[in-house]
């Protein structure tokens, strides 16, 4: 048997099978920022199992397309649509799986992710799709795609109970960008820069799921904990991607939280610097509790490891919120958090060294959120040193506790018809973004101001531009 995988067209004597790479049309032709250009994991992963046992794929995107008449083109003529969604694609998923039986009309459609969990009623509701696998896929992919007719139209998943179990992702299966212009900064297979490394990125994951119970966030919702990856196949997989595609510029890890584990923690730092071909700086994502928790071991990672990009969720500057929010954080987890970030790059600058800069996640818009606690949420935001501020409107995705209150009161602004990120987006009915808009354009500074340090009061108090997708 005979396959061509590296085009649109698959010649085989068996079934044409297309992965489709879902988001907004014409995001790897002329994306709008650098995040719209990340990519998908879990279809890399997917595929790369399928690959492995010789199930070969072709791979289109509506990211690579800028109309939905040239994504027709594309997909003629396939007998098999793998699709993995989450729920800010679900508008387009759906779109793409009418096209596609449209021009394949004998096809069957077979959908994972995310959404495929926390909303199975919108896929159930959708004719064209025949198979919704709930949960992780990497261990049914195969069979299912093998003889999908043996399995009933909603599927329970079967995931590995370690990362450890997973390959490493073929990175050459994920979709190319789709003009000269982005092909020169892209550096495919490796990921664009972003703004927190130089370029060329790698972006991967090393733990599976977050175990805290936020109830703004649907993750735990999708797939349960898993085994972390060993550190040493994480850097064996980054030394084999520097030898191959590199030199590495910087590093993402895409883990919902890093920051957890000690003994792994521990073991990375021990690791990394000696065993990696260099420690390259990288992105990853922290709790301001377990900073406080384990303050030495976060140090000793900032100094040591080159995490010189922090991510944390603070959400909040109040306790009031953060507790509306099951965070499990305080205002004084928070500020202690930042003040150890401030101090450690105090020290670093005065050695000549970089200093760690703070990506704050700030959500704003939360229902019940008075102006005050808006005001202190952003006092805090002042008070960081080095921040690049991530700040989004809350949004109540279905999965999350929350989310599923507002839906079900009939609060929420989302609907299967507009799950997109939009930054200005009107999420929730009754929540004032007028208000939000003019404090992010620094209307209310004053009251901002309103008892930090002289110092950090004449830091800019607007942050509109800082307004992302939430």
């Amino acid at each position: 048997m005979k396959f061509w995988s590296t085009g649109n067209k698959t010649a085989s004597q068996g079934p044409r099978r297309l992965w489709l790479d879902l988001g907004d049309l014409g995001d790897l032709v002329n994306p709008a920022g650098p995040h719209e250009q990340w990519q998908d994991h879990g279809l890399g992963l997917l595929r790369t199992i399928m690959h492995r046992e010789g199930l070969l794929t072709d791979i289109a995107s509506t990211r690579a397309v800028t109309s939905w008449r040239e994504l027709r083109k594309q997909i003629k003529g396939y007998d098999q649509l793998f699709m993995n969604i989450r729920s800010y694609t679900f508008p387009v998923a759906r779109r793409a799986a009418q096209i596609f039986k449209e021009v394949n009309p004998d096809s069957v459609i077979m959908v994972g992710g995310m959404h495929a969990t926390v909303a199975l009623d919108e896929l159930e509701a959708i004719p064209e799709i025949d198979h919704i696998v709930q949960g992780p896929g990497e261990k049914i992919i195969v069979e299912l795609a093998r003889d999908p007719g043996a399995f009933p139209r909603v599927v329970l998943g079967v995931g590995a109970a370690s990362m450890a179990e997973w390959p490493m992702i073929d990175r050459t299966l994920w979709p190319r960008p789709a003009s000269k212009h982005l092909e020169k900064t892209f550096h495919w297979p490796l990921e664009p820069e972003c703004g927190w490394g130089p370029p060329p990125v790698v972006t991967l994951l090393t733990s599976r799921v977050c175990p805290w119970k936020c109830v703004f966030c649907n993750e735990s919702s999708y797939v349960p904990n898993m085994g972390r990856r060993p550190v040493e196949m994480v850097i064996e997989e980054l030394n084999y991607l520097d030898d191959h595609y590199g030199p590495i510029g910087s590093v993402v890890i895409h883990d919902s939280m890093f920051f957890q584990n000690p003994s792994w923690l521990q073991e990375w730092i021990e690791k990394y610097p000696r065993k990696a071909h260099r420690p390259w700086p990288y992105w990853a994502a922290g709790r301001a509790d377990t900073v406080r928790q384990w303050p030495d071991l976060f140090e000793a990672l900032v100094k040591e490891t080159n995490w010189d990009t922090i991510s944390i969720g603070f959400e909040s500057g109040s306790d009031r919120i953060l507790r509306m929010l099951n965070k499990e954080c305080t205002e004084e987890d928070n500020y202690f958090a930042i003040d150890l970030i401030n101090r450690i790059g105090d020290e670093l600058e005065a050695q000549g060294r970089k200093a760690p800069v703070i990506w704050a996640n700030i959500m704003l818009g939360i229902p019940g959120e008075t102006h005050e606690d808006a005001f202190k949420t952003m006092r805090m935001v002042k008070y960081m040193r080095r921040v690049m501020p991530s700040i989004s409107f809350y949004a109540p995705y279905p999965g999350s506790a929350l989310g599923y209150q507002l839906i079900a009161e009939g609060k929420s602004l989302m609907s299967k018809e507009n799950y997109h990120r939009y930054p200005d987006d009107e999420k929730v009915k009754g929540v004032d973004y007028q208000f939000y808009r003019e404090l992010l354009a620094g209307k209310y500074d004053d009251e901002v101001n309103r008892g930090l340090d002289p110092i950090l009061q004449q830091r800019p108090g607007v942050f509109s531009a800082a307004l992302i997708k939430a």
